[in-house]
């Protein structure tokens, strides 16, 4: 199995109506279209990680990368009252109504994904 997971990639970026992918865009200049970009498989990993390198939420736009298109995600599913990034399970909690059906108590549908970010 894990030879075909490994040239086929996780199951659930074959899902169309969830994301393939995250990315997290941080402008360089203000005005400017030049950013660093950040990508993770699941929107925990990639929170986790600014969270970890003090990337401020107030500083980044995250986007939804689906096969045919990308979305602007509303930063309010990843950041508490305070303006802090959630963490892992608290991120869990938030997005059960962003993605109806697909995160439980038992789990998540993004479990079968990697939680590396690259970014430059």
């Amino acid at each position: 199995m894990g030879i075909i997971r490994e040239l086929i990639g996780p199951k659930s970026k074959y899902e169309k109506d969830i994301p393939f992918t995250y990315e997290a865009r941080i402008n360089i200049i203000d005005g400017e279209e030049d950013c660093k970009s950040y990508l993770a498989d699941t929107i925990c990993a990639l929170v986790e990680y600014l969270d970890k390198n003090n990337i401020q939420p107030d500083e980044v736009k995250i986007y939804e990368i689906f096969q045919q298109e990308e979305k602007e995600l509303e930063t309010g599913f990843c950041i508490s009252k305070e303006g802090n990034w959630l963490s892992r399970s608290e991120l869990c909690q938030s997005f059960k109504e962003h993605y109806p059906g697909r995160i439980d108590d038992n789990g998540c549908v993004f479990e079968d994904r990697e939680h590396d970010v690259s970014g430059p």
